[in-house]
């Protein structure tokens, strides 16, 4: 009996791990839907290297009230674990966004929201490498979702491949599915908040050689409300609060499972760029959002196995940790 009370409150206890989790990555995803429409509309404004650069110095300023306490007293163990604080600065915060900056000077948003849907695919099967199990309905929803991206991106025939000014953009869902995974080998006892700030001021300033030479080759930028205004979006929104979310989510449900949610950035991205910019969407848009929706819905139904030991407090085997209970000495992100 009080095996059964255990296993129906461990598998409540998952889904409500699954829905957060869920709902979180959903967050992140349509914030950061938006800045690929604002780092379209700076193109030819502020140089790409210096929307990047600022971003990150608006997002520093955003999460220092909340998160300076706490980087401080784990000042010694981000010391200790500087190299996988320093990898995902450079992939999360210094490389990512100015390869999408740079994708927007010559590929539409459009275009870009659906190119970066590949990342859940990568991240999929860095998972799948590493000895997590999809599942058939969760391959399924991928493959659902992926086909619906490769008919966009190819124009109808899915054996197309992106033409060679959307190579920036691949290489940006390259960095940003890597940053994912890498989540997974977060240290315990390295919180949230603490890892966001850390890393936004390490990307920072892994930045500033490329800013100078921008400066120096390309001048700088007019400060007026059009470019003060996205900047400002990116800063707080898709940098503070997305990542904020989408940490939180990964730690939750996994990368490929947040990753399957990701799949809705295009729809969201089409439909942005569609009412702020005039990109026209076509049936063929709408025919994939339907097989990506789908796919979306099929990849995230019901609650993981993961989301349920961890509601279980199961011990959890980490590669070269030994075994402990998840999250224990781990603040919330």
């Amino acid at each position: 009996m009080a095996t059964a009370v255990r296993a129906t409150a461990s598998r409540a206890a998952g889904g409500r791990f699954s829905g957060a989790g869920l709902l979180l990555a959903a967050v992140a995803t349509v914030v950061w839907s938006g800045s690929f429409v604002t780092s379209r509309a700076l193109h030819d404004s502020v140089p790409p290297v210096q929307a990047a650069f600022w971003r990150w110095i608006v997002a520093i300023l955003a999460v220092a009230p909340f998160a300076a306490r706490a980087t401080w007293r784990q000042r010694r163990l981000i010391r200790r674990h500087l190299g996988f604080v320093g990898l995902a600065s450079l992939l999360g915060v210094t490389v990512y966004n100015t390869l999408v900056n740079q994708a927007g000077l010559t590929t539409s948003a459009g275009t870009m929201g659906m190119v970066m849907a590949a990342s859940p695919v990568l991240m999929a099967l860095g998972e799948r490498l590493g000895g997590t199990r999809l599942g058939p309905r969760r391959a399924a929803g991928l493959l659902i979702a992926f086909t619906g991206v490769l008919l966009l991106v190819g124009d109808g025939s899915p054996a197309s491949g992106p033409a060679t000014g959307d190579l920036w953009i691949v290489a940006a869902a390259v960095c940003f599915a890597s940053y994912s995974a890498l989540l997974k080998r977060r240290p315990a006892g390295l919180g949230g908040p603490a890892l966001l700030l850390s890393t936004f001021v390490i990307g920072a300033l892994m930045l500033l050689p490329a800013y100078a030479v921008s400066l120096a080759v390309q001048g700088g930028f007019e400060p007026t409300a059009g470019t003060l205004g996205p900047l400002v979006y990116v800063g707080v929104l898709s940098s503070a609060v997305a990542f904020f979310a989408w940490n939180r989510a990964v730690e939750l449900i996994g990368a490929a499972r947040a990753g399957v949610v990701y799949y809705l950035q295009p729809v969201c991205v089409a439909l942005l760029s569609w009412a702020l910019l005039g990109e026209e969407l076509g049936p063929l848009g709408l025919l994939c959002m339907a097989l990506i929706l789908g796919g979306v819905v099929l990849g995230t139904a019901g609650a993981g196995a993961g989301a349920r030991a961890r509601a279980a407090g199961s011990p959890v085997r980490t590669r070269g940790a030994g075994t402990r209970a998840p999250g224990a000495g781990r603040d919330p992100v």
